[in-house]
């Protein structure tokens, strides 16, 4: 067996339910419910409706709901829809490394894999529980983006071997789940180049809906290469050049988002929102110290001055500055048209200066440092922020989390409280559950 394939088979088959502990199995419930507040935004969105004309009515031999409907389709196709809905507004969580990544995209094939199989809440978690680390631990062992390649071929690595263990696949067939999973689904990083495409939202959907697929073909015998890995044109050869693989819990380090933007610009949609209400008269200058990551990802290039799509917008630091200075807490709403071409908006960014500072990029990725010095009529005014509200240093509560679905719909309330208890739960009526408090936006 591949030798990298065996540490992910060695770590997804012997973690156990019980092996997790009481905080971290609450954390895992509440990224659960996260995921289905920040799915709910984007019911209704374009690619969610595209997607719907395209693949809503394919049925197979093995059918799932999709999200906040009744709705069933193909199996893969369901994590497709589930999991585009999940990404699309960039609201679920995040986990920053040598990678940043999302590591609740996971989440949307083990609970859509779990129904069909009429699995228990315990069994979720327990496959959460092993995602969240081998994906994590991708994140920390090397960075793909710098060679071309976008972070989400872990999530295919990831959600192959979370889904092989939820299926009690071992042995050649594990192999076999997670090389069909990778061999034809690599992703390019340009799907987060320059102008952003709705792809952007989606990619990571069409990853587990791949992955989906592969556990299935291996689960029924079909067999993917050898030494997907390690092999002479294998993962290391051609995508991340060598890396040593040690799977570490990471759960406790991953981070609830409290706005809808890129998660490097968090810290700065919070410091900007201090300061709003601070500012006397008009705007003069702003100057933010940042790091060099963000400035890579969300401030460099461009388009990300005048980001003409909703995609764009919320990986541009100095939209979500401007959006916040003028109109308070970004939302998802933030996005629309009106504000894209607001021409206040657009003042501001004009009076934006960057810069990186070697203390900062010290600081990165333990912390997200940022400082906002606004000059106004009257003075300068400065906010310093090194860890926004949802980081590892200042976690979400319930109490927190059942505010941000509040803040998205009231009815959401209900799923989070039956998120809490999901363990006892069985999968099927949480779809049911799910259906019940969607009093809008129904497919």
């Amino acid at each position: 067996m591949d030798k990298t394939v065996e540490v992910l088979e060695d770590y997804a088959n012997s973690t156990s339910f019980s092996d997790i502990n009481d905080d971290e199995k609450e954390a895992i419930k509440m990224r659960i419910a996260d995921s289905f507040i920040t799915a709910f935004t984007a019911i209704s969105s374009p690619p969610t409706k595209i997607l719907l004309n395209t693949i809503g009515d394919v049925r197979g031999q093995m059918d799932s709901t999709i999200y906040f409907s009744k709705r069933k389709v193909f199996t893969p196709y369901a994590v497709m829809l589930n999991g585009c809905m999940t990404r699309y507004m960039d609201y679920n969580d995040t986990y920053l490394s040598k990678e940043a990544l999302h590591p609740s995209d996971n989440i949307p094939p083990l609970i859509t894999m779990a129904e069909t199989k009429e699995l228990e809440g315990k069994d979720v978690i327990r496959a959460v529980k092993v995602a969240y680390d081998i994906v994590c631990s991708f994140a920390d062992a090397v960075s793909i983006r710098d060679r071309g390649w976008d972070h989400v071929n872990y999530d295919s690595i990831s959600s192959s071997a979370a889904l092989a263990s939820m299926l009690e696949l071992n042995g050649e067939k594990f192999e076999n789940a997670v090389s069909l999973s990778i061999i034809n689904n690599i992703s390019m990083r340009q799907t987060r180049a320059g102008k952003l495409s709705m792809w952007k939202g989606c990619t990571v959907a069409y990853e587990t809906m791949s992955s989906t697929l592969a556990v299935l073909n291996a689960s029924a015998g079909l067999t993917g290469p050898s030494d997907i890995f390690e092999g002479e044109m294998g993962f290391k050869k051609q995508v991340s050049g060598e890396f040593q693989l040690e799977i570490k819990p990471h759960v406790m380090k991953t981070m609830i988002k409290n706005y809808p933007v890129e998660y490097h610009a968090m810290s700065a949609a919070q410091a900007a929102a201090n300061l709003k209400d601070k500012l006397d008269g008009n705007i003069k200058k702003i100057d933010v110290e940042t790091f060099k990551v963000a400035h890579t990802i969300i401030i460099k290039d461009p388009e990300k001055l005048r980001p003409q799509n909703k995609e764009t917008a919320d990986h541009s630091m100095p939209y979500i500055i401007a959006y916040t200075l003028n109109y308070g807490e970004p939302d998802v709403h933030s996005y629309d048209d009106k504000y894209l071409n607001d021409k206040k908006i657009l003042d501001t960014i004009d009076k934006i200066h960057f810069k990186v500072t070697e203390r900062f990029d010290k600081m990165y990725p333990e912390y997200l440092p940022v400082k906002i010095s606004v000059t106004d009529q009257t003075s300068v005014k400065e906010e310093e922020i090194d860890v926004p509200k949802g980081h590892f240093r200042d976690p979400y509560t319930w109490k927190d989390l059942e505010a941000k679905a509040r803040r998205v719909n009231p009815n959401l309330v209900e799923l989070v409280s039956y998120v809490r208890n999901i363990e006892n739960k069985s999968l099927v009526e949480l779809k049911e559950v799910m259906t019940n408090v969607a009093a809008e936006g129904q497919h």
